[in-house]
């Protein structure tokens, strides 16, 4: 999941339009990029469907467990779910520049729409294991708690404990008596009573 943010915060499309020399291939990248197709195919709730739709489409039909079967289409599934996040991600941040730029409403209506949808698949999933699976009932309830709850803190960590607000005295610090005793004693002397015991002789 943390991959598409990570490629689309690299902005791949200026990378490549700033490292492509003149030629043919940069006049076709740039105008495709800014053709109609791309500005809908980056509508942030169309991106969602296609993003958030097929984690239900996998998750909730046989899909999942034909994968376990069928390598060509476990990798078919895998490159899809890495292009459907990268177009959703792309979408939300509008980091590169593209032909429309749509509204901050629009987007972030979208991403919670999405969270939620992306929540109550995460609580089916905690109900039931996707069909024709073989998974633990304890495996599927974890995978099911990760997915929901990625981003809230655990209950049960420990708390940090406020620090007390450290008191500043104003002034030079008093010696303890005891310290007071023995300077005193030096002050005088050996032998030498102290300044109250010579006024009373």
């Amino acid at each position: 999941m943390a991959a598409p943010l990570l490629l689309v915060l690299g902005r791949p499309l200026t990378l490549v339009l700033r490292t492509l020399p003149p030629g043919r291939t940069r006049r076709v990248c740039w105008p495709s990029t800014h053709s109609r197709p791309a500005a809908w195919l980056l509508f942030p709730p169309l991106a969602a469907l296609l993003d958030i739709g097929g984690l239900w489409l996998l998750h909730r039909t046989p899909l999942l467990a034909a994968t376990h079967h069928r390598p060509l289409l476990g990798t078919a599934v895998h490159l899809h779910v890495l292009a459907a996040g990268l177009l959703f991600t792309f979408a939300v941040c509008r980091l590169d520049p593209v032909r429309r730029r749509w509204s901050l409403a629009w987007r972030g209506t979208t991403l919670l729409a999405a969270g939620w949808a992306h929540a109550v698949l995460a609580k089916t999933l905690y109900a039931a294991p996707p069909p024709g699976t073989g998974f633990a009932a304890d495996d599927v309830h974890t995978a099911a708690r990760l997915m929901y709850q990625r981003r809230r803190p655990r209950r049960d960590r420990p708390r940090h404990r406020a620090r007390r607000p450290v008191v500043r005295r104003r002034g030079p610090r008093a010696a303890p008596p005891r310290a007071r005793e023995c300077r005193t004693a030096r002050c005088r002397g050996p032998g030498r009573a102290p300044a109250d015991e010579r006024e009373a002789d």
